[in-house]
């Protein structure tokens, strides 16, 4: 009786074919283990940006809110119109937490600077030693001896239901619709598989490592986020989706990106012209860090990643 013939995946291979096989095998592994570890470090990271303590970041919030109030003789509407409400702050970051409306305090018929170094005064003055007062072009920034860091936009309601805040360039104030952009960056998010909102977090922080005349700023990052990923068919991962953003930002911050709210103001208007050297530079940064995050998927290094965010350095 004759034998049957053998048989398998591996008869009639080379060796050189057999060596390609479990090269391929392997490299598929060390993919997927690398892609494993990233995703790990990136929840790792978000889980750290949502630590804040809400409770005591309202009520804090509610503690200036009055020491305003008690100093001006006026009431002061508090609207989470910034990070909060979007759920894009970042802990620790320059990042604007809640709109403070003026309107009826007097302030609002001053510039944006003067109500700034008022504000200034007020809060420093109250908090005395348990926290650092400043303020910039557009808020005031606490911070408190815990770490925690608040910012605070001064905003006036205009007739139609829109606010004014301070120029991010200019002593002027600047017309936004926070609500209607909220709204935009909501169903942008869910588009995303809810991922578009932990996405900008994680851009939040790698531009927090920036030097501060390459920062661009979050509301900046946020218009950009909803027009990056529109119509977006990639997979709904951050690590497939932070990358993304920074290469299709480096194209966009080109332009001026026109408000999502379908508002004529641009928000980055400050940047001026398309393609100038201002907008040529900033590509430049986005495009250096987009380059970064493939450079360092591609070696599957994961401490090439966590420089990015400025860890371990």
């Amino acid at each position: 009786m004759g034998g049957s013939g053998g048989g398998g995946p591996f008869v009639h291979r080379t060796p050189e074919n057999l060596r390609n096989v479990v090269r391929k095998s392997e490299d598929e592994t060390t993919v997927a283990a690398f892609g494993a570890e990233l995703s790990r470090m990136l929840g790792d990271l978000l889980g750290s940006f949502n630590s804040r303590d809400l409770h005591l970041t309202n009520s804090r919030l509610d503690e200036v809110k009055n020491a305003l109030q008690g100093a001006t003789e006026a009431s002061f509407d508090q609207l989470f119109g910034g990070s909060v409400a979007k759920h894009t702050y970042v802990d620790g970051l320059s990042d604007i937490d809640s709109l403070i409306l003026i309107n009826g305090s007097g302030l609002e018929r001053k510039s944006p600077q003067e109500v700034l170094e008022r504000m200034d005064d007020i809060i420093r003055n109250h908090l005395g030693s348990h926290a650092a007062v400043d303020h910039g072009r557009m808020a005031v920034t606490v911070t408190f001896r815990d770490g925690m860091v608040i910012q605070l936009l001064p905003a006036i309601k205009t007739d139609d239901s829109h606010l004014r805040v301070p120029s991010s360039r200019r002593d002027d104030w600047s017309k936004i619709n926070p609500i209607a952009f909220q709204e935009a960056l909501t169903r942008r998010n869910q588009e995303c598989g809810s991922k578009l909102v932990p996405t900008i977090k994680l851009a939040k922080a790698i531009n927090g490592q920036l030097p501060e005349g390459q920062r661009l700023s979050g509301y900046h990052i946020e218009a950009l986020a909803i027009a990056a990923f529109k119509n977006y068919k990639g997979e709904l991962t951050t690590s497939k989706m932070l990358p993304a953003f920074f290469e299709h930002a480096r194209e966009l911050v080109l332009s001026p990106v026109r408000d999502s709210t379908g508002q004529s103001v641009h928000v980055d208007e400050h940047l001026g012209p398309p393609n100038n050297e201002t907008r040529l530079a900033l590509s430049h940064v986005l495009g250096r860090i987009a380059r970064r995050m493939r450079n360092a998927s591609a070696a599957g290094s994961t401490p090439q990643w966590r420089a990015i965010f400025g860890l371990d350095q």
